[in-house]
């Protein structure tokens, strides 16, 4: 292919593909530069479908290389290793507003890999990876019904930021990112500063126009640097063998069996049906190889065709109903706060744990604003929690992105570190799981915290809205709080938490080619009347507001403020000083560069007593001044008293004792602690101290 470079103004800043120039062996590859950041996105696909499977192989990668801002990576390799958080994330925000336009009978193996060579502060390289994606598919040869385009958006002072730079992105009360196709929206994330709703809606759509100008952008591409789509295998089920199962199995069984509100009775109803199939089927190789598909299939149209037309859903409630609810806190003992949150076959059990800021989480990726993090919100989901075995393999990509989600949603009403000094992790424990956990986790993390004594200021909840659609756009039912069997057959999963003033983060899933205006709009304003019922009905009830204190279990902080210029006398040569105290109290010890100091323990006295240490230490003598030391040396003409780490003072031989003594010794040994008295500067200007003026 040719070399051919294509350029847009994209939010005040000039967007540039290069198509040809490199990758050529690829289906497709951009070439991105937005501003000076680079990334190179390219799309590949295998030859053949992947045998076995009944789902669409897509991989999507996004490579932060750290030399893309000057840094050499840490540890002995010296080299990238496994993909941050933040990576992951990235990829998932990828994957999924693309993954819907791929034929939904593509098997082939499809990796979108984005390597970021490049950062620009002023130009994400999310978003260049984001807009680098779908233009690497668009032009390729691999089926894709594109193009779509991203845009980022901020809201900063009441106005909108669209594909914000980094410093902007540190004071807006906004990060919301739209993916769009031509005629709808596909894909919205976002977490926000208790955003009203409405203030929401009209950034999404705002989004969603400057995604046509891309999406515009792109078109121009492919009409030059475009290939023809390839033809491939489809996996499709059937029709015979649709029609063979409805003879054996009529459409009035199939409700009978997957309308119940027992998850593991319905499963062991589809059982049945499956034996039942597989043994008529038994001389058929070609249809059992597909037999699972085509019931899962069966299943999803009998479902969405209830929904649809009869208003009915699989467990009976109606359509806005929340399932059964149920909250209590303080279910473990001994750590620092716990809550459980269920609701219906969902059930999550969080733990809160307090400690230092010296133990937050600290953060080796291409964005130098975020150096550390605070709050970590860390989500598991073993196999048991839906009643299978397998082996737990650590966090996959699905559990780190709804940890993400719970995090951003609570983060707004954390207090600030000034109020509340302290790092902050909940974990969140899938004890069931049937429907939207990550909101579960949310409702069960704000409670948490507030058992934990972390003056929040509001509450927050969240909850998922569900959609099935129908041959025509304003054809479809909404459902507030989706179970399993919805979430699987259904066209979207629209999570959003909040507070009673406005929306703390979104995250947005649809199996369709986009969303209407009038379902965003309707999704939204379900979701905050669902919100604003378990708050009020469910986690009020359970915990109404954070305790006034911390548990007895948690770390204690101290905070004092020193002068700067004292930082060097606390910490002492090679930490000696510090390390000193901190063996001798027992506690932890954390100094900011603007003379912070927090002190945290568990022992009060310990605490006092670092706190005394370090006001010694920082604070100069003063005649008059009593103060408390241990003799740490003996020489002819007096001794040396050290009050505090690294703070010592002499008294002479004569300001020992009232009666005359010859030899120090005679009075003082090694190691005792005496009070000694400050009698301000002697005639050389050295300050002097008194034993036996201690009155």
């Amino acid at each position: 292919m040719a070399y051919k470079s294509f350029s847009m103004e994209l939010a005040g800043r000039t967007l540039t593909v290069d198509i040809g120039r490199v990758a050529a062996q690829a289906n497709g590859a951009a070439f991105m530069h937005y501003g000076d950041t680079t990334v190179l996105s390219t799309a590949t696909a295998s030859e053949k479908p992947r045998d076995g499977i009944d789902f669409f192989p897509l991989s999507v990668e996004y490579e932060e290389k750290l030399y893309a801002v000057g840094k050499i990576p840490g540890g002995f390799n010296r080299r990238e290793g496994k993909a941050s958080e933040n990576a992951i994330l990235t990829s998932r925000v990828i994957d999924r507003p693309m993954r819907p336009l791929f034929p939904k009978d593509y098997r082939n193996d499809v990796t979108l890999n984005n390597m970021v060579m490049s950062v620009d502060p002023e130009c994400s390289p999310e978003l260049t990876a984001m807009l680098g994606s779908a233009i690497a598919v668009a032009i390729s040869d691999i089926p894709f019904d594109g193009p779509c385009a991203t845009t980022q958006v901020g809201l900063i002072d009441g106005e909108f930021v669209f594909n914000p730079n980094s410093s902007q992105n540190k004071v807006s009360d906004l990060k919301l990112t739209v993916a769009s196709t031509r005629d709808k929206v596909i894909m919205i994330e976002a977490g926000a500063n208790e955003v009203p709703e409405a203030k929401m809606i009209e950034a999404i759509y705002a989004a969603h126009e400057i995604n046509q100008q891309v999406i515009a952008f792109i078109d121009k591409i492919v009409a030059e640097c475009g290939k023809a789509k390839h033809e491939y295998t489809s996996c499709a089920v059937p029709e015979e063998l649709f029609a063979a199962i409805k003879e054996l199995v009529p459409p009035a069984e199939m409700e009978e069996a997957v309308f119940t509100d027992e998850k593991q009775k319905r499963e062991e109803n589809i059982r049945q049906i499956t034996a039942k199939l597989e043994e008529a089927f038994a001389d058929n190789e070609e249809w059992l190889a597909v037999l699972g598909e085509a019931i899962y299939q069966y299943q999803k149209k009998t479902v969405r065709k209830m929904i649809l037309k009869d208003h009915k859903r699989p467990d009976g409630r109606a359509l806005t109903q929340i399932r059964k609810l149920a909250a209590e806190v303080d279910i473990i003992p001994r750590v620092h706060g716990s809550a459980m949150f269920t609701r219906g076959q969902t059930q999550i059990c969080n733990v809160c744990t307090l400690a230092p800021l010296s133990d937050a989480q600290k953060l080796d990726g291409l964005d130098e604003n975020e150096v550390s993090k605070r709050y970590m919100h860390h989500y598991n989901f073993p196999a048991y929690s839906v009643g299978e075995t397998k082996v737990s393999r650590g966090p996959g990509r699905r559990e780190i992105g709804h940890g993400a989600l719970a995090e951003r949603a609570l983060l707004p009403v954390l207090p600030p570190e000034d109020v509340f000094p302290y790092a902050i992790r909940t974990v969140s424990e899938t004890f069931e799981s049937n429907g939207s956990t990550s909101m579960a986790s949310t409702c069960a993390s704000c409670m948490s915290l507030m058992a934990a004594g972390v003056p929040i200021r509001k509450m927050v909840a969240g909850i998922s809205c569900g959609l099935v659609t129908g041959e025509t756009d304003d054809d479809y039912v909404l459902l507030t709080d989706i179970q399993g069997l919805e979430d699987f057959f259904g066209d979207m999963d629209f999570k959003v938490t909040g507070t009673d003033a406005g929306i703390t983060a979104i995250q947005m899933d649809i199996k369709i080619h986009g969303l209407t205006r009038p379902i965003v709009e309707g999704a939204i304003a379900r979701c905050r009347e669902a919100r604003m019922y378990i708050m009020e009905n469910c986690m009020k009830p359970a915990i109404a507001e954070p305790r006034p204190e911390v548990s007895k279990y948690a770390p204690k902080i101290i905070q004092i403020q020193i002068d700067p210029a004292k930082i060097g006398d606390v910490v002492g040569q090679r930490g000696k000083t510090i390390n000193a105290i901190i063996e001798e109290t027992g506690v932890k010890i954390d100094i900011t560069d603007d003379g912070a100091v927090s002190i945290c323990g568990t022992d009060p006295a310990g605490m006092q007593r670092a706190v005394d240490l370090i006001q010694i230490i920082v604070t100069d003598f003063e005649e008059g001044q009593v103060l408390e030391g241990k003799v740490v040396s003996i020489k002819e003409f007096g001794a040396f008293l050290e009050f505090a780490p690294g703070k010592e003072a002499m008294v002479h031989i004569s300001k020992i004792s009232k009666e005359r003594i010859n030899h120090v010794e005679d009075v003082l040994t090694l190691g005792d602690v005496v009070k000694a008295v400050c009698l301000g500067k002697d005639k050389m200007g050295r300050i002097s101290f008194s034993i036996k003026d201690v009155k």
